[in-house]
Formats: C-alpha cells, sequence, structure tokens
C-alpha cells in the first residue's frame, strides 16, 4: 500500500519498521513544501502519513495574499472610522458634541497600521503598501510573481475595509450631507485624502513624496538586523511611533495618503456607492498622481537612500553590484 494512504488496518510490526524507514512527504508549512525525509518512529505512530489535499495547497497559496488583504482591510477600518466619528460628530444633528480632533485622527490611523502590521507581518512581511511592495520588487529581491498578488489582495483590503466603515455610517453620513443618497466632497475625505486649499499641486506630490519615503526609511532600518531592530513581536510597535510621527509633523498638507491602496481603495469604494465625479476630477486627477504616485517614488527614494548609503544585507541590490565577492560571503539579512 502506497505510503500516501493511511491504512484501514493496524500495521505489523515488520510493516511498521517498513513505514517509519520509508520516506514520507510532509505537508507544506507556510506555503513551502518539505523535502521528502524519514520521519521519527515516534511521530510515524502518532500522524501516519496522508495525502496532501487540494483545499490544503489552496489555502497555503492563499496565506499570504489574505494576510495583506486582512492588514489593509484593519487600516482602513481603524483610519476610516475614526474619520468618520471625528468629522461626522462634529454636526450637532449627528452628535451633541464632537468625538474627537486631530490628534485623535492621527492615533487612529497610527493604531489601524500598527494593528495591520501585527496581523500580517509574520505570514506575508507585512508590506499592506503597494509602494512597499515595489520597492521591495526592485531593490530587495521579492520576488515579482508575488507583487500582482499582493497588490491587488491590497487594494481589495482597502475597498472592504471602507466598505465596512461606510455600512456602519451612512446614517451618519446621510445627514451631514443633508439627506440619503446625496455624496459630495463634504464627506470624502473620511475616506481619501484631498490636500489643502493652500497647497499647490507641486507641494501636494513633495508632501506625499517626503512622508513616504521617510517611512520607508525608517522601516527598512526597524527591519535591518545590523541595525537597531526591536525585539521580537514588537515591529508594530514602531511602525504606531512612525505613523503617529508623521501624522503629527507632516499629515496637515494633504492627510498623509503614504500608501496607494488606503487611497485608491476607499475612493473606488465612495465611486460605488454613489459619490459624484468630484472624486475622480478634483485637480485633475489628484487621486492618481499625490496619492498613488508620489507614494511610490517616495518609497523607492527612501529605499535608494537606506540601501545605497546604509544597508549592507546581500539581499540589496546595491550591495551585491557594488560589494566585493570576497564581503558577500555568510552575509545574510531578513528580507522585509
Amino acid at each position: 500500500m502506497s505510503n500516501h494512504i493511511r491504512s484501514a488496518t493496524p500495521p505489523t510490526s515488520d510493516q511498521h519498521s517498513q513505514h517509519v524507514a520509508s520516506p514520507t512527504r510532509l505537508l507544506p508549512v507556510n506555503g513551502i513544501t518539505r523535502s521528502e525525509q524519514s520521519l521519527p518512529e515516534k511521530y510515524a505512530r502518532a500522524y501516519p502519513p496522508v495525502p496532501e489535499s487540494r483545499i490544503w495547497r489552496i489555502r497555503q497559496w492563499l496565506r499570504e495574499p489574505a494576510a495583506e488583504f486582512a492588514g489593509v482591510m484593519i487600516l482602513v477600518i481603524f483610519g476610516a472610522g475614526v474619520g468618520c466619528q471625528v468629522n461626522l460628530s462634529t454636526n450637532t444633528g449627528v452628535a451633541s458634541s464632537p468625538k474627537g480632533d486631530y490628534t485623535t485622527f492621527a492615533f487612529g490611523w497610527a493604531v489601524g497600521l500598527a494593528l495591520g502590521v501585527w496581523v500580517s507581518a509574520g505570514i506575508s512581511g507585512g508590506h499592506i503598501n503597494p509602494a512597499v511592495t515595489l520597492s521591495l520588487a526592485i531593490f530587495r529581491g521579492f520576488p515579482w510573481r508575488k507583487v500582482p498578488v499582493y497588490m491587488l489582495a491590497q487594494l481589495l483590503g482597502g475597498i472592504v475595509g471602507a466598505g465596512l466603515i461606510y455600512a456602519n455610517y451612512f446614517h451618519a453620513i446621510d445627514i451631514v450631507e443633508g439627506g440619503r443618497g446625496i455624496r459630495t466632497l463634504t464627506t470624502a475625505g473620511i475616506f481619501s485624502t484631498f490636500a489643502a486649499g493652500y497647497e499647490t499641486n507641486v507641494s501636494a506630490f513633495f508632501s506625499e513624496f517626503l512622508a513616504t519615503a521617510i517611512l520607508l526609511v525608517v522601516i527598512l532600518a526597524v527591519t535591518d538586523k545590523r541595525n537597531t531592530p526591536p525585539p521580537y513581536g514588537l515591529l508594530p510597535l514602531v511602525i504606531f511611533i512612525l505613523t503617529l510621527g508623521i501624522a503629527a509633523a507632516l499629515g496637515m498638507n494633504t492627510g498623509f495618503a503614504i500608501n496607494p491602496a488606503r487611497d485608491l481603495g476607499p475612493r473606488m469604494l465612495m465611486g460605488m456607492v454613489g459619490y459624484d465625479n468630484e472624486i475622480w476630477n478634483f485637480r485633475n486627477q489628484y487621486w492618481l498622481w499625490c496619492p498613488v504616485i508620489a507614494p511610490t517614488f517616495g518609497a523607492m527614494a527612501g529605499t535608494i537612500f537606506y540601501d545605497g548609503i546604509l544597508f549592507n544585507g546581500q539581499e540589496s541590490f546595491f550591495v551585491r553590484a557594488t560589494a566585493p565577492p570576497y564581503l558577500l560571503e555568510g552575509w545574510a539579512d531578513d528580507v522585509v
């Protein structure tokens, strides 16, 4: 009988010894199928080999994109949720007193990003940002075959997260907008970002570029084993502090999108629920060049700065291209 099929009757001692000595294909762990190897006798007795099911293989393939989806969804649930509570509560028809201010807003997005990373980092790397994924693919060797899957999952997470918050607050949105079905820029800023009136287009682009570059520099620093990484499991705490700092120092001009999925996903949701075309036409397609393109280039700039000058891990394009071969021997580091 095949080693991959569970026997209906207990094996004899001879059969058992043959069974233990024979190689057994182990089920994949973290999406990676391990090579043929012999099981220790005590484990062979407790866990007879079983066929690797199609459902298991599908589940392993889905884990990483599902983690990215969940991470962005959690980010948007907390971020857009706090935006709804802070902004909608200023209307006396919704609440008798405001339920927060800009500090509350900054904390909400920081909490959302930290928890999103906490959920996803151990499974997918916790990118939860297409700009991060693309930068790591270009400069750190992140597999290109995963890039479109990650980005799609991140975008869908933004749509679903915004949809859940919209379902939770749409009655309050009706009151603020002045009636059911009225959807304008008055409440659009709750879900996506728009530049302040005093900002020029160039200044808005620079603001997003700068904030995202800083985001990447700090992320790469705290995940660098040769620098001062936080204790295991505390990376989300650093991300919380980083996001809170960006919001406090750089958020006023454009609302610190710093993440294309966090802005484009909710914007697509707004288009689905009836917001007018101004969410797309604002400042000549602001949605594309400021919260999507600017963070993408900012992430690349931050990665170029850190990897080009500070980083010595061999997964970096810059290190592999410039370091002498003898220095690369034995060098290893974790890809984010």
